[in-house]
């Protein structure tokens, strides 16, 4: 009983910190079902966006550090949303007067959305990193996945050459988190695994309710390809990396 006790409490902290994007995807359900007047759908989304980041940010849920870390989130989600659709992987085929070369501006905040879910989690469950590697390691390692969204339209897709080396660079780390008092770890690479995971799940929604269209779903909605489970595993790794690397800098900072 104390385990199920843990498990449900433990939920209950995710899903607190799972506000932002449970706030996007009830967004996209809502307009989606509901046509809402004087705005295209897209510019409703980011008008609602803006204001729940906004509200965020008023009621305490996340501090002003927080809000540096999600901008610059929405700035490298932005950045790759515009690279993909220009190649075509992806497209935006509703109306909105706030979209930069076929990308409605509320895209960025999808990206952002996991930023701010991994800073509210890290802060409620006081989570703590065992044997980090050096920054030296961390800092081109992330550089590398995120490039290769790019390269790999011109290059050799060398994904899982960086999954390979993101096993070995962290195979002795750990994460320790706290849930009601009690300590638990997990290894950092499972810990990435369940996350892209969980993503690909919310894509699948996402998908759904026309956030954006993949080419094989341009005639009827389809299951999001399983495999693009690598490619959220690589963006939350990117993401993960981040974050621990501006915490641990602010903490010797702070000290």
């Amino acid at each position: 009983m104390r385990s199920l006790k843990q498990l449900v409490y433990f939920g209950w902290e995710q899903a607190l910190s799972c506000l932002f994007p449970v706030v996007i995807f009830a967004s996209l359900a809502i307009t989606k079902i509901i046509p809402l007047p004087f705005l295209p759908r897209y510019d409703w989304l980011l008008l609602i966006c803006l204001l729940m980041q906004w509200w965020m940010v008023r009621s305490g849920l996340e501090t002003r550090d927080e809000l540096k870390v999600i901008t610059l989130f929405h700035l490298i989600g932005l950045g790759l949303e515009l690279f993909k659709t220009h190649m075509g992987s992806w497209s935006y085929p509703e109306e909105g007067y706030f979209k930069i070369l076929g990308v409605p501006l509320y895209s960025g905040f999808m990206y952002a959305s996991v930023a701010s879910f991994l800073c509210q989690a890290w802060r409620r469950l006081k989570v703590e990193l065992i044997k980090w590697p050096s920054f030296w390691l961390v800092v081109p390692l992330a550089t590398a996945i995120y490039l290769n969204f790019f390269t790999h339209h011109y290059w050799i897709d060398i994904r899982w050459w960086l999954s390979a080396l993101v096993l070995i660079v962290f195979w002795q780390s750990w994460v320790t988190y706290e849930v009601n008092g009690t300590r638990y770890r997990m290894p950092i690479a499972l810990s990435f695994v369940l996350i892209g995971f969980f993503i690909w799940i919310a894509e699948n929604i996402a998908t759904f309710f026309g956030a954006w269209e993949y080419p094989n779903q341009a005639e009827a909605w389809s299951l999001v390809h399983l495999g693009k489970v690598s490619s959220w595993l690589l963006l939350v790794i990117v993401s993960f990396l981040i974050v621990a690397t501006l915490k641990l800098v602010k903490r010797k900072r702070d000290r």
